[in-house]
């Protein structure tokens, strides 16, 4: 699941650093030279933008908690959020400014952790409530 997780964070990351169609090579005719060219279609960019976050952002989770009791941790979870940071400087930077709808990508990119934080805490809450096999059970008393 590790490497599953790993390779679907590679390609996300890829995605959304080198976005399809490229960027701009010039400035001219309304566009802006190191802007995604898919980004003009604003519409379909975003749907694009949001499912690659989702899919990064997910991933990226997979693998912090697969890696929790890990000797190294601290470092994977220092590289991946780097990893995140970089992410987002690569897609703030190719994205025109007109077209910004960035709270749905961030909206996207925190769904996962959200989601996590809502089943610790229903497990929690649940695994509290129930009472221990032992206090459940009657005792039986075989008398001879």
């Amino acid at each position: 699941m590790l490497v599953v997780a790993s390779l679907i964070a590679s390609v996300t990351f890829q995605a959304g650093v080198n976005p399809p169609g490229g960027v701009w090579q010039d400035n001219s005719s309304g566009h802006v030279a190191g802007r995604a060219i898919y980004a003009y279609q604003s519409e379909v960019y975003y749907v694009f933008l949001i499912a690659n976050t989702l899919a990064l952002s997910a991933s990226i989770l997979v693998i912090i908690s697969l890696t929790y009791r890990f000797p190294f941790h601290l470092e994977i979870v220092i590289a991946t959020i780097s990893m995140i940071v970089t992410y987002s400087s690569a897609i703030f930077a190719v994205t025109p400014d007109e077209s910004v709808r960035f709270r749905y990508v961030i909206a996207a990119a925190s769904v996962p952790y959200i989601l996590r934080i809502f089943i610790q805490l229903f497990n929690m809450v649940f695994k509290n409530n129930e009472k221990p096999e032992s206090e459940n059970s009657e005792k039986v008393v075989l008398n001879y």
